[in-house]
């Protein structure tokens, strides 16, 4: 491995619409076939949403992944760059914009429950237009079901602003309501804190991608929910196309 192992700038954290973008390569692992970059707009994961997809200077990337302050790049059949090398990206829009209304109709799903049932997370995970997230709820039926989703697609449709912001780690402490995990588990060495704030209905500590407005999300449905426990229910939630 070669290269200055310095730090990857997450341009994605600051505006999740950009779709291109250029990077100097840092470093690369020709036997693992990664590229770390200067900065990058590839998500690598994290707090239940998947890495990007796209291409790195036409080659496809396979995965992303953050190894301590640098972001790595998995590219598949094509020439690798040399560190140094001035590089194009870009991301496989349709796939990132599916990933940020389905974040973002979480987000919404987490908010109503909390509002109306002061029930906390203990889980979720999402894929292009699908997720699960788990409550610490006691009871549940189908007609409760119905009136979640109808509640949070009342929110979508009021079409409220989603903001991103980023707080200094002691006055985010000082913030309870940052946390909606049952566990905080923002670890110690983070010292800026992302948030993420739907106008009027949340406001969450979260590294991931959203929209801009909680109208572009769609039509969501809870077709499908399971008891996991006495304390522990999950919801499936699924969005139009």
């Amino acid at each position: 491995m070669v290269g200055d192992m310095s730090s990857t700038h997450g341009l994605y954290a600051e505006d999740a619409y950009l779709g291109e973008f250029d990077a100097v390569v840092l470093a690369v692992d020709a036997e693992g076939r990664r590229v770390a970059l200067d900065r990058t707009i590839f998500f690598p994961g994290g707090g239940g949403q998947p890495h990007d997809l796209g291409t790195l200077g036409g080659v496809p990337v396979e995965s992303v992944a953050r190894d301590g302050e640098l972001i790595w790049h998995v590219l598949g059949d094509g020439p690798l760059p040399s560190e140094g090398d001035a590089v194009e990206g870009q991301l496989d829009w349709g796939r990132r914009h599916a990933l940020m209304r389905t974040h973002t109709a979480l987000h919404i799903l987490s908010a109503v429950i909390w509002r109306d049932h002061e029930a906390k997370v203990t889980g979720a995970s999402m894929e292009p237009l699908r997720g699960r997230m788990d409550f610490e709820l006691e009871g549940l039926s189908g007609e409760l079901v119905r009136e979640i989703e109808a509640r949070v697609n009342e929110e979508v449709a009021a079409d409220r602003p989603v903001r991103v912001d980023f707080l200094p780690r002691e006055e985010a402490d000082r913030r309870p309501e940052l946390i909606r995990t049952r566990v905080s588990l923002l670890p110690e060495s983070i010292t800026v804190v992302r948030t993420v704030e739907i106008d009027g209905l949340d406001l969450q500590a979260d590294g991931g991608t959203h929209v801009a407005r909680t109208g572009e999300i769609g039509t969501v449905a809870i077709p499908e929910y399971k008891s996991k426990g006495r304390l522990n229910k999950r919801l499936h939630l699924a969005l139009s196309d």
